[in-house]
Parts: C-alpha cells; sequence; structure tokens
C-alpha cells in the first residue's frame, strides 16, 4: 500500500509536546470563555445565542464565497424566500446551516451530543445540511461530467476524486478506512483538556485533508469544530463563532487558506516529527487557529459586556424614530431579568397603562422583545435591524 492511501498518512494528528506558545494561548482561551457571559441572564444569552447562530452562518457562507446578508438569513428562517433561484438556494443553504447549528446545540444543552468527530457524527452533519437542498444545490460540474450528490455519503466513485487547490486527497475507494482511523485518532475521551482544545485545529485541518465529501467538507469542519468547542468546555454555550475569526483572520481575510495550505505540508526532515505531514506546520497552524478563538471570544465578550449593552440599547431608542424614551428601561429591564410580564411595563416605564402598552407595542413590532404565547412574558431579542447597532463590527461594513 503507497503511503498516500496508508490513513497513517494524516499523521501526526495531535500534539503530544505542544510548544509554550501554543500552552499560553490554550490557558488564555479557557480563562476568556469562563467569563464571556458570565453576567447574563440565561434566556437572554440563549436570546444572544440565536444571533450568533445567524453571524456564524453568514461568515461561513462567506468562506464559500457565498454572500448571503443577515436579512436574507431571517427571511429564510421564516420561510420568506427569494423569487431568484440563485439567491433562493443561497438562503436554503444558509437557512440549513442555522437549523444544523442548532440541534447541535441543542444535543449538548441536553446532554445527547455524540462525539464530534464520530464517523456517524460527521455524516449527520453532511446530511442535515444537504437534505433539503435542490437538486441544483447538489449537482457538482467539471469539464466532462456532472454529479449529483447524496446527502451524508462518503465520496465512493473514482469521479468523485479531484484536486482540492495543489491538495491531492486520498482516493474515494480508501475514504472509509482513513475515517475510520480518523475517528479513533481524535477520540477526545482519553485525552486531557489542553489536549482536546488542541484537537480542534488538528481534527478540523485533517478531515479536510482527507476530504470525505464530494462537496461541503469545509461547512462540515466547521460545525464539527463547533461541536468540539461545546465537548471541550470552550464554547461557552454558543456565545462566540469561529467561522467569523476564520473569515477574517487575525490580520486579513486570506489567512485561512494560506494555513490550510500550509498544514498540508510534507514532512521536512528527521527533525521534523514521525509523521506523514510536517509538525512544525501542525504547530503552527494550531497555534493560530487557537488565537483566532481566543481573539473571537475577547471580541464578544467586550460586546456582552452588561454595562456596555445597556449604554447601546440606550443609544439606539434614542437614535430611533419610532421608540419612545421610556422603551429603553423595558429593554434594560429584560436584559437583567431575562424576561418580564407585560403586565409590568407601567410600573417600570412610570407611565399609564394605556400608553405603557403603547410603547410596549412599539418595541415588540420592531422584534426587539417576543414571548412565545400571544399573551406571554417578553424576553430581548436581537432582529437583523439591530445589529448594527447593538453590537457595531459584528458584520463586515459595505
Amino acid at each position: 500500500m503507497t503511503t498516500i492511501e496508508s490513513p497513517s498518512r494524516i499523521e501526526p494528528a495531535l500534539i503530544d509536546e505542544p510548544s509554550s506558545a501554543i500552552a499560553d494561548v490554550v490557558a488564555d482561551l479557557t480563562g476568556a470563555v469562563s467569563v464571556l457571559g458570565k453576567f447574563l441572564h440565561p434566556l437572554t444569552a440563549a436570546n444572544l445565542a440565536d444571533a450568533v447562530r445567524i453571524m456564524n452562518t453568514y461568515y461561513s457562507n462567506l468562506i464559500e464565497g457565498h454572500n448571503t446578508r443577515p436579512r436574507d438569513i431571517e427571511r429564510a428562517l421564516s420561510g420568506e424566500l427569494d423569487q431568484n433561484e440563485e439567491r433562493r438556494n443561497l438562503q436554503i443553504e444558509a437557512a440549513a446551516h442555522v437549523r444544523v447549528q442548532t440541534e447541535i446545540d441543542q444535543m449538548f444543552l441536553h446532554g445527547t451530543l455524540p462525539s464530534a468527530t464520530s464517523s456517524e457524527f460527521i455524516r449527520w452533519i453532511h446530511h442535515e445540511f444537504y437534505r433539503d437542498a435542490p437538486p441544483a444545490m447538489r449537482t457538482l460540474k467539471n469539464e466532462s461530467r456532472e454529479i449529483v450528490m447524496r446527502p451524508g455519503q462518503w465520496r465512493s466513485r473514482p469521479e468523485h476524486d479531484n484536486a482540492v487547490g495543489r491538495h491531492l486527497p486520498p482516493s474515494s475507494g480508501r475514504v472509509t478506512d482513513f475515517m475510520r482511523y480518523f475517528e479513533q485518532r481524535y477520540n477526545l475521551s482519553p485525552l486531557g483538556t489542553a489536549s482536546r482544545i488542541m484537537a480542534i485545529p488538528a481534527a478540523h485541518h485533517r478531515l479536510n485533508y482527507i476530504h470525505p465529501f464530494p462537496d461541503g467538507n469545509g461547512r462540515v469542519s466547521r460545525l464539527m469544530s463547533h461541536a468540539m468547542a461545546h465537548q471541550t468546555g470552550i464554547g461557552a454555550h454558543g456565545l462566540w463563532s469561529i467561522s467569523r475569526g476564520l473569515a477574517r483572520g487575525l490580520e486579513s481575510r486570506g489567512e485561512y487558506k494560506r494555513m490550510m495550505d500550509l498544514a498540508d505540508m510534507p514532512r521536512q526532515g528527521d527533525l521534523d516529527g514521525r509523521g506523514n505531514l510536517s509538525l512544525k506546520a501542525l504547530k503552527e497552524f494550531v497555534l493560530w487557529f487557537l488565537k483566532v478563538c481566543l481573539d473571537q471570544v475577547q471580541f464578544m465578550s467586550g460586546l456582552f459586556d452588561l454595562n456596555e449593552l445597556k449604554q447601546r440599547l440606550r443609544t439606539f431608542v434614542e437614535r430611533s424614530s419610532v421608540l419612545k424614551p421610556q422603551a429603553a428601561a423595558i429593554m434594560e429591564e429584560a436584559l437583567m431579568r431575562g424576561e418580564l410580564e407585560r403586565g409590568e411595563v407601567a410600573r417600570i416605564t412610570g407611565l399609564p397603562e394605556r400608553t405603557a402598552r403603547r410603547v410596549l407595542a412599539n418595541v415588540t413590532e420592531l422584534g426587539l422583545l417576543a414571548s412565545s404565547t400571544p399573551k406571554g412574558p417578553v424576553a430581548l431579542r436581537f432582529p437583523e435591524c439591530a445589529l448594527e447597532e447593538l453590537f457595531p463590527r459584528l458584520y463586515p461594513q459595505v
């Protein structure tokens, strides 16, 4: 069996002896995660996580060259699809990403999330992402043929075998063996906390290196990394997004592709580990990836600081042509308490009952407060129309 077809081709899979730089960023990351959203009410944090899912979807799609605006993602989630086929397909793609990430978050919350690096779970991600995609979205074309991809199925035929940039993945007939080896090497159970965290970027790269699906490998790897973050204790209940960091990089937007290419590098002599691939390059990728994670956690911590968020709520109300000044008091109360009864609005605002109800109606019409039942308690929401004001720099300026 040639080296290129041996599953050990992905070695080194893990970093057994991290550099001091990697150890430091792991420590900084775990510390930063421990305070992210610490003072937010759980209901407020859960509703913020909904907004973060849309952000994660936006940036994951942007990495693939698909610029689906947040408002179009929200429209897709409510079933409002564009008449233009191309834009409609992008909306379907985005809605699928939000749905799959939501299911991952819910499974983690309820203790039913399986091993994020198992073959079964990785195939589940791919299947769920593409299950409702129209044939046009699953059709891959090259110069000589068209291939209709089946959701959740590994590459299995010679026509699935193509170079990815300069990289030639294992042949389709060997994908099952490679993924069995991948699952074994990235089993997190026997690893300590630091080793689990370092495994996230390593598994992220090696899954893309194997390229197990005809298409969608990047999206699957980012959702797998999201699930791994939960299982390693750095997920912070979905309050930060790796995709935003990967799309933006630390200094430039091209870093993700460049660092992924670097980690493809073969072993560079006897001092570069004992595997097929470069240990030095893997360490550089892991360090960069974890720095990106730390940067995003720190960024989101600033956005979710309670005092800062209160001030941005007040500023939003002041600049609104629709909301009355007393709306700020209602939203601040919801921010702190998670939810409030509609009958409390008069007391909170100091307004007569009828006037207070009108103020509340204006806030709910904008989607800033909502409830699960028509007369139930209201909780703070974060609709697209308010994101730029409440969370500056969350999205690129366009």
